[in-house]
């Protein structure tokens, strides 16, 4: 059991250093919190989290390692991520103006839980590098003989931590001194976050497998 508990603090060593880097994951939840408010960047949270524990389930399966090693597959999961978080820049750029020009003591503009939900989903799960991250970090860390159960609830623990931590992004970025400080930005933050979503698409879409 003690071999267990050197295993996941190992583990959870790692992970905190991902979770904490900036990103799509990031983007998508400051986006959130700034045009729709700590409700959706909440749900948004929990569809990252959510994600995380597809990426669990099949490396522990073994389904990431085909992946990893099949060319077409791995294309598919990349370009697939390439299209959407160029969607999302683009549709960030569009709807700056409409979404995020108004006045402080607006409320702001809702989002349906289940588009905010899969919004977080989605960004996550057609992110290519969390295949060979999570195939990397099991196959070097988690030994083949821990057991399965054991592999799932490390998983969970990743996953809770993960929307832990962008629930407090979530919660911050929501509190009544930040909105009215992101808000007086008006449309500059959706451009922002419009291009960093974009630039994000074309890095991907420019490394190499």
């Amino acid at each position: 059991m003690q071999g267990y508990w050197l295993e996941f603090a190992s583990l959870m060593a790692i992970f905190a250093l991902v979770i904490v880097s900036p990103g799509a994951d990031l983007a998508m939840v400051m986006r959130q919190s700034l045009v729709h408010g700590r409700r959706a960047a909440l749900l948004t949270s929990f569809g990252i989290g959510t994600s995380l524990m597809v990426h669990i389930i099949y490396t522990i399966l073994g389904l990431g390692l085909i992946i990893s090693q099949s060319l077409l597959l791995f294309s598919i999961v990349k370009w697939c991520g390439v299209a959407y978080l160029l969607y999302i820049g683009i549709k960030s750029l569009r709807a700056g103006k409409a979404e995020l020009n108004i006045d402080v003591q607006q409320s702001l503009p809702r989002q349906s839980a289940a588009r905010a939900f899969g919004l977080g989903f989605a960004a996550n799960a057609l992110n290519p590098k969390a295949v060979l991250f999570f195939l990397s970090i099991f196959s070097t860390i988690v030994s083949a003989h821990t057991p399965v159960a054991i592999k799932f609830g490390y998983g969970v623990v990743m996953s809770v931590c993960l929307i832990g931590w962008f629930a407090g992004v979530s919660v911050f970025l929501t509190t009544p001194r930040m909105r009215a400080v992101f808000l007086r930005a008006g449309q500059w933050i959706d451009r922002a976050s419009g291009l960093v979503f974009i630039a994000l698409g074309l890095k991907l879409a420019s490394q190499r497998i």
